[in-house]
């Protein structure tokens, strides 16, 4: 299906003329067919010669229903631009032109109508002359005339041309449909309906109803119609009716959104960029329409076309989001478009003409580079939720690499790399006994985001990771020369009596406190056992020889003669080869050696 809207003057036939092409009604209220006019928007259906369907979105032509014009123009990708023949180019006529060019809609058709009423000639060519110089230049023109029926097979086939031409819908991934009507139906429930305009929508979808204040309730989709037909599912771009579990009728409302839950996430705050240079005539609070929504914003001129949005309550918009900003008090209309949907603070001086320089060079559209570029990383899942392309493959992008479920650009790599170094380099000058990182100080020091990045950022950086620590190559080994000093002296006598441990007293007259102890330790050059023994890292299996030559099993006094120490070492040395699973604990006195 394809989906259009109509837009011109009030009293020029737009309705009249979706009527002819679909017979149907698109004037819903009685007040509309009272007045002779339409009020809110209007919907009709018809099957093109190319067996094409279209659905024709009706929009209000008065100026006083403007809001309800630019609700059913916002989600719809094409226009039927209508003009009297008989009346020619009016006001109303400007201001929806002036609205379809802020939406930046290419897609179109210039229809005159009452064609039977006068030529039509001089109105097309005004027409097609002011459209040229919109988002509609060079789009075709018909006349018709509704009423005797002239012109309608050569406008369905210029319908058949422009649908034909119009971009195929994203209709994978996340949903995003805003709603236009809310509404019950006896023995159904709450039905919404509203243009989908990306994504596909299934009966029993769990999806969530997104208000302007930002709250959020859980729905079930219970069924789906789609041009009065019953479906399972509808895809991008459609008309459709969702019947909602979950929700009452009068908890939605026009501007509401339905949306995949947990697919899209939120902003208060846009840069957005403008068509032109108009700051100078916009005021500090405009009515922002996008979508079907409404609300009224605050705005904050950066320079040049940069302009910053302050929402009321959370919206999921994302770049490449198109906006119309509308001053209700000179009627004015502008476009713009979401450049950066999660914008930075401006907290410096001089911070808003520097932001504005990067919006307008930004790309208007949700670009991975610009998205990861400004953050300097990212999840892929916030990449994702932001509109942005995550291709497969270690390098996504030009500047981006894929780091397990991180996006990291290589000038990031490189300064977290950098600090990395620069944070081991302070800390060996502090403390040479110990010139190495937890993982988590590591981390904060390189103010990386996630700790699973550690292991490729330090193997970049030419460093290591070694029981939970992170340090410079050969660390372990480079102890200070007193310390060294030391150890070889206890080292030659523990090589005579390896199972006569150092007590405290003996270790702190070598000169060997716990600092030095401990980064003896990590160094390989001791092995401790329990809390305050130490022995060198040969003696469990010099004490394996020994054990294996008693009769099996054997007691713990036995080992102790065998090995000529004292309880204080034996016990835990014993521990140590159970847990080696060299020896097994058999009861409460004996051990045995595991052949």
């Amino acid at each position: 299906m394809r989906v259009i809207a109509t837009a011109g003057h009030v009293d020029h036939g737009k309705s009249t003329l979706v009527r002819a092409l679909t017979g149907i009604e698109p004037d819903r209220w009685a007040e509309e067919h009272r007045r002779g006019l339409t009020i809110d928007l209007g919907y009709a259906w018809t099957t093109l010669p190319s067996g094409e369907q279209v659905a024709f979105v009706d929009v209000p032509g008065h100026e006083r229903f403007i809001g309800n014009m630019l609700a059913g123009l916002g989600p719809v990708p094409a226009v039927l631009l209508v003009v009297a023949a008989d009346e020619g180019w009016r006001a109303q006529t400007t201001e929806h032109l002036a609205a379809v060019d802020a939406l930046g809609l290419t897609h179109g058709l210039v229809v005159v109508t009452r064609s039977d009423l006068a030529d039509p000639a001089p109105a097309m060519s005004d027409a097609v002359e002011r459209v040229g110089h919109s988002s509609l230049a060079g789009c075709p023109a018909v006349a018709v005339s509704a009423r005797a029926g002239t012109g309608l097979d050569e406008l369905r086939e210029s319908l058949d041309a422009l649908v034909a031409g119009l971009p195929t819908p994203v209709v994978e991934g996340r949903t995003r449909l805003w709603v236009d009507r809310s509404f019950t139906i006896r023995g159904a429930g709450t039905v919404v309906t509203g243009t989908l305009g990306e994504g596909t929508i299934r009966t029993g979808d769990e999806l969530v109803v997104h208000d302007a204040s930002g709250r959020e309730r859980h729905v079930t989709v219970r069924g789906l119609q789609s041009l009065e037909q019953p479906h399972d599912a509808v895809a991008a771009v459609a008309r459709v009716a969702v019947n909602l579990r979950g929700i009452a009728a009068e908890e939605v409302r026009r501007g509401d959104l339905l949306l995949t839950r947990g697919a899209w996430p939120t902003t208060t705050r846009l840069d957005v960029r403008l068509a032109e240079d108009v700051q100078t005539r916009l005021p500090l609070h405009v009515m922002v329409h996008v979508g079907t929504t409404a609300v009224e914003a605050r705005l904050r001129p950066l320079g040049g076309t940069a302009v910053r949005l302050a929402l009321p309550g959370p919206l999921p918009l994302t770049a490449g989001d198109r906006l119309i900003l509308r001053d209700p008090g000179s009627r004015r209309i502008d476009g713009a478009v979401v450049v950066d949907a999660d914008p930075p603070p401006l907290t410096r001086r001089g911070a808003a003409a520097v932001r504005a320089a990067v919006v307008a060079r930004q790309h208007a559209g949700p670009s991975l580079e610009q998205e990861v570029g400004r953050r300097g990383a990212m999840t892929v899942d916030a990449a994702l939720a932001l509109g942005a392309t995550v291709p497969d493959g270690d390098r996504p992008a030009s500047t981006v690499a894929r780091r397990g479920r991180w996006l990291v650009t290589d000038e990031t790599w490189e300064q977290w790399a950098d600090r990395l170094r620069e944070a081991l380099e302070h800390k060996a000058a502090r403390d040479p006994l110990d010139p190495t990182l937890t993982l988590e100080a590591a981390r904060a020091a390189a103010d990386v985001p996630d700790r699973s990045l550690l292991p490729d950022l330090t193997a970049y950086a030419g460093l290591e990771v070694r029981d939970g620590r992170v340090g410079a190559p050969g660390h372990r080994e480079a102890l200070p020369e007193k310390v060294d000093a030391a150890l070889r002296t206890l080292e030659a006598r523990l090589a005579d009596q390896p199972f006569a441990a150092p007590d405290q007293r003996e270790l702190q007259a070598y000169g060997l406190g716990a600092r030095e102890v401990a980064a003896a330790v990590r160094a390989g050059r001791l092995l401790r056992l329990g809390a305050d023994v130490v022995l060198l890292p040969a003696t469990p299996a010099r004490a394996m020889r020994v054990l294996a030559s008693l009769p099996q099993p054997f007691t713990t006094s036995e080992a102790r003669m065998a090995l000529e120490s004292t309880r204080r070492t034996v016990i835990p040395l014993l521990e140590h080869l159970d847990g080696r699973g060299w020896t097994r604990r058999l009861d409460g006195s004996h051990r045995e050696v595991r052949r």
